[in-house]
């Protein structure tokens, strides 16, 4: 429980912080506080039967180990003397205990009933605490007291637990509560931030207990928290525990018969005068006779027994254990009833991405000594083996990695902002990890970004250029088609104005007959028969379509044909057939006309 009312008091300096506020960063855990969070979660018996509790914590662990977050579990020792009041009156014993059950110190058969349920919970989490490579350390009483002498020692970075007294233990950073949801966020209280806005320190905490009532003490009957915070900040956090064990609690009497004074009249201040001039004096013998139990309160947060800093059991716990995966398997699959690869699906991810934070902190410490040394020449393996494609996972960016041997993890997808909310650009990250893989292995950055940007270049020249090839074989093919063929016609047409203007002036020279119109007429090669020439008679009902066919042989001479046209007047002009002229088989025209067949046979072949 902690001191009553303490943590309405101090919610103005809650703070709530994203999970990666943890990356990096050792916590010490009260394991007893966590167990009871996830057992109220899931209170019914199918749910204890199927230990929800059990799997909350294993996704609550997998949290913290894939930002880096090293662990370690604190678990609550024997009760203390002072406490052993408020503990019968929680197990509802209905028995109060004497002044001599206060000063015992051997409690052990209070201490726990390892064959209770929770008791068998707590020994759950540390046998799935330790596959995941988490060190357990058995507090000698309080374990939020262990927990608090380990973080004002500064052997780790805060505490989880939802005890508030942990601040009169000494604590100096305090997590309350953690979620997954959202991206996962944690509750923090500092103990800096207490005393600049409330100007509470350690000293003052410790008397709001005395008042407002704590593990170890019952506090004063009918003082609420705004008075008692008052009268503590009136009194000052230096001096307050001094005054109190000057004077007990009756200097809190006193300061509320000062306010009654000034708040009634005359005739009524006489009165409460008297009252509480009996409520002093009854009261100070009350706190005379407790002034023992406010001494040995004000011992017990002062002087908690733990284990020290420098004793063995801190040492074991804070050395680093491996995972063990064939353990947690076996545990998972006695606990939840998964198989071999769902247990690997849901933890090696995890193990993965805590194992290159650490290898991304000992470059980075490297660095900072002065030792860059290039990826190849590290001593330890990077556990990155190449970067393979950016994906999109829920709208997140994120990139799928391969990796280096980690128990046949082959790729995982992660989340391409894990460091970015550290304030670094993403132009600064190369898109990738941000500050972690500029630190880690910025060379398998360099990698992907070379592969990626030549298989751009091959797509590019797999696509692209086939469409100009294909683009520029048909122009070509349409530019010599149509020059040839203009040559063709240009040539044709000059020997025909030749020839119809030879014919006019023979004919003018004969007789004076009106113009013939010669362009109505159409003579031309039928490829069918090329020894066969007739002449077609001038009209246009006479003019049949062709098709000269440049492969066929070129046809031989012939000499050339005069047609009578008929006049009027019944005389005939002479009429030259130009088909069949010398012209259109002149050596230019085999030419032109051989030129064509290679080109089309040489179309032909590159299609084929």
């Amino acid at each position: 429980m902690g001191v009553k009312n303490l943590w309405d008091i101090l919610e103005s300096c809650k703070k709530t912080l994203p999970l990666h506020h943890l990356q990096n960063k050792r916590v010490c855990i009260d394991l007893s506080c966590w167990m009871v969070q996830l057992q109220n979660v899931s209170k019914s018996h199918s749910c204890i039967k199927q230990k929800v509790y059990l799997r909350g914590l294993f996704h609550r662990l997998r949290a913290l180990i894939a930002v880096n977050c090293t662990i370690v579990f604190v678990t609550d020792g024997s009760i203390p003397a002072i406490k052993l009041s408020t503990y019968r009156r929680r197990l509802n014993s209905g028995s109060e205990v004497t002044q001599d059950d206060r000063n015992l110190q051997n409690v052990t058969s209070l201490r726990r009933n390892m064959g209770s349920e929770f008791s068998c919970m707590i020994q759950e989490a540390k046998v799935l605490g330790m596959a995941l490579g988490i060190a357990c350390l058995d507090g000698i009483e309080e374990a939020e007291a262990q927990c608090a002498v380990l973080n004002s020692e500064l052997l780790c970075d805060g505490c989880f637990t939802s005890d508030s007294d942990v601040f009169l233990f000494g604590a100096r950073t305090v997590y309350r509560d953690i979620c997954l949801g959202d991206g996962g966020y944690v509750t923090c209280y500092e103990m800096t931030d207490i005393e600049r806005r409330l100007g509470f320190g350690r000293n003052s905490l410790i008397t709001l207990a005395l008042l407002l009532g704590c593990d170890y003490s019952q506090g004063v009957h009918g003082l609420g928290p705004e008075s008692a915070c008052q009268i503590v900040k009136s009194v000052g956090d230096n001096v307050v525990l001094q005054k109190v064990a000057s004077e007990g609690l009756s200097f809190v009497k006193k300061k509320r018969s000062s306010k009654k004074q000034g708040a009634v009249s005359k005739c009524n201040n006489n009165k409460e005068n008297s009252l509480d001039h009996d409520m002093n004096v009854n009261g100070s013998e009350h706190d005379s006779q407790r002034d023992d139990q406010h001494l040995q309160v004000i011992d017990a947060y002062l002087k908690p027994k733990c284990h020290s800093a420098d004793s063995d059991a801190v040492h074991r716990a804070l050395a680093q254990y491996p995972f063990q995966r064939a353990k947690l398997q076996q545990i998972c699959a006695q606990f939840f009833e998964w198989p071999l690869e769902k247990t690997d699906e849901y933890i090696l991810p995890k193990i993965a991405e805590r194992n290159l934070w650490r290898f991304c902190n000992l470059r980075s410490t490297s660095s900072d000594l002065g030792l860059k040394l290039p990826l190849h020449k590290i001593p330890v393996k990077c556990p990155v083996s190449k970067i393979s494609k950016h994906r999109k996972v829920q709208g997140r960016d994120c990139y799928e990695v391969s990796w280096e041997d980690l128990d046949g993890l082959k790729t995982s997808i992660v989340p391409a902002d894990l460091v970015e909310r550290h304030g670094i650009s993403s132009t600064e990250s190369l898109g990738f990890f941000n500050n972690q893989s500029i630190d880690a292995c910025p060379e398998k950055i360099v990698e992907f970004e070379e592969e990626r940007a030549e298989r751009k270049k091959q797509n590019q020249r797999k696509t692209r250029p086939k469409k100009s090839e294909k683009g520029s074989s048909v122009t070509e093919i349409d530019l010599k088609l149509q020059r040839l063929l203009l040559d063709i016609e240009l040539e044709s047409s000059s020997v025909r104005n030749a020839s119809f203007s030879s014919n006019v002036e023979i004919s003018e020279s004969r007789t004076a007959a009106p113009e013939v119109d010669l362009t109505n007429q159409d003579l031309r090669l039928d490829p069918k028969s090329s020894d066969d020439v007739s002449c077609n008679e001038v009209g246009p009902s006479t003019a049949k379509s062709e098709v000269i066919d440049l492969l066929s042989p070129s046809p031989p001479r012939q000499s050339r044909i005069v047609s009578k046209f008929p006049k009027s007047n019944g005389q005939c002009i002479d009429v030259i057939d130009l088909s069949e002229s010398e012209t259109d088989v002149s050596p230019e025209h085999e030419r032109k006309a051989r030129e064509l067949r290679l080109f089309l046979a040489s179309i032909r072949d590159e299609i084929s």
